[in-house]
């Protein structure tokens, strides 16, 4: 008996079959976790177009950059990149330069953009 496979590719934004050869996998990260979504080259065209103003002012980071080796607790960076060590001199900077900031709430980036420009 013969058997014939066909493999068929859906675009995961509307349902529509993918024509051969001309699907494109996007895969992005946004907030730590990684997507990937199989587009047609209309839709794909769609998601290149509202990532590009983004994409054009943002940082690239390494996937080498993701690999976090294993530090103390008073070392650890937190989710700015930053150890608590320098959380805690960017508050008290922060509260002698006219900053009005929590010693627990999440360091703004305006603040850390003074630091900054100010160092």
């Amino acid at each position: 008996m013969a058997e014939i496979f066909i493999r068929q590719l859906i675009d995961d934004r509307d349902g529509k079959p993918i024509d051969t050869g001309l699907g494109h996998e996007v895969t992005f990260s946004y907030q730590g976790a990684d997507y990937r979504i199989d587009l047609r080259p209309t839709n794909a065209d769609k998601i290149e177009a509202a990532f590009a103003p983004y994409i054009k002012v943002a940082e690239k980071v390494s996937s080498a950059g993701k690999a976090r080796a294993k530090v103390s607790a008073a070392t650890k960076p937190s989710g700015s990149g930053r150890s608590a060590e320098q959380l805690k001199a960017i508050r008290e900077w922060a509260g002698k330069n006219g900053f009005d900031i929590s010693p627990r709430e999440r360091v703004r980036a305006d603040v850390i953009d003074a630091l900054d420009a100010a160092h």
